[in-house]
């Protein structure tokens, strides 16, 4: 498992606790991961590394760093993949292989759409708001990976189109994440008419281009994301506002950036989401303001 942050400590958490054998490959080693849940907490026993040439390869390579840092794991693949190697990359956005482009061969890697509403508090702890569930392309990997994860309570599911779930994930977060971070606020600040209704049109703007990309996406799936945001813990958060709480570099040029991108290749107005990629741009550079 490469990075410890929340998706990686959330993972490799759960797999550990269910009997695999893990190594969390981070920067900066910790003591030890804990991972708290509604259900209690768990830390489970597991290696933790932060030296790549220590490494050797593995059947299973999960990447869970924030897009904007795959170029940081080269030298760790160098290490971990073999012929045999399958890399899952567990992040947002919706061109997942490019990003391992000249790394890994296309063929051994598994791009995998994330849902887990986790937050990093600290360095080795973790806090789980509710269940999540990764999605992949049926394939030939497709089995192998569900049964990794029997047992842990993290959910599998293999989908047909994987283009237009992963286009599906982007639809909420193209919207929960920039209002959150830029509000500073949490999932709270979606309840709001006038924010809710903007939240809506960077949604609608995200929806005309992946269907010009292909993606077999309507409009239910929006009623579908506010259903889902209805259900959430309205002190939850997004991932952009938690790295801006955190004063790490935010995740908008693989969230908006390719509504953005797409929308001038298939000359599509994307007003909304180009201020918001615009502003986050700007806001990327400044420190944050400690959260109250």
């Amino acid at each position: 498992m490469i990075g410890g942050g929340a998706i990686g400590g959330y993972t490799a958490a759960l797999l550990a606790e269910a009997g695999r054998a893990v190594t969390l490959c981070v920067r900066s080693p910790v003591e030890r991961l804990r991972l708290r849940t509604p259900d209690g907490s768990i830390s489970p026993e597991l290696a933790i590394s932060s030296e790549p040439a220590a490494q050797r390869p593995v059947p299973w390579l999960l990447v869970t760093t924030k897009a904007q840092d795959t170029p940081g794991v080269a030298e760790w693949l160098r290490h971990l993949v073999g012929p045999e190697t399958v890399v899952a990359l567990l992040q947002n956005g919706v061109d997942h292989a490019e990003r391992l482009d000249g790394l890994v061969e296309p063929a051994a890697i598994l791009p995998t759409v994330v849902y887990a509403p986790v937050e990093r508090v600290a360095p080795g702890e973790v806090v789980s708001h509710a269940d999540g569930q990764l999605v992949i392309p049926e394939g030939v990997h497709a089995a192998r990976f569900r049964e990794l994860f029997d047992g842990t309570g993290l959910a599998v599911q293999a989908v047909p189109d994987f283009r237009a779930a992963a286009w599906r994930k982007l639809l909420s977060n193209v919207a929960a994440n920039p209002l959150t971070a830029l509000t500073m606020r949490r999932m709270e600040v979606i309840t709001e008419p006038e924010v809710g209704a903007m939240a809506t049109e960077l949604m609608r703007e995200a929806l005309r281009v992946a269907r010009a990309d292909g993606a077999e996406l309507t409009e239910r799936e929006l009623d579908r994301i506010r259903r889902m945001w209805g259900r959430m813990d309205p002190a939850g958060g997004s991932s952009m506002l938690y790295d801006r709480l955190a004063g790490r570099p935010l995740e908008h040029e693989f969230i908006l950036g390719p509504i953005v991108r797409y929308a001038e290749r298939y000359g599509i107005e994307v007003p909304l989401a180009r201020t918001m990629l615009t502003l986050l741009r700007a806001l990327d550079v400044a420190p944050a303001p400690q959260d109250s």
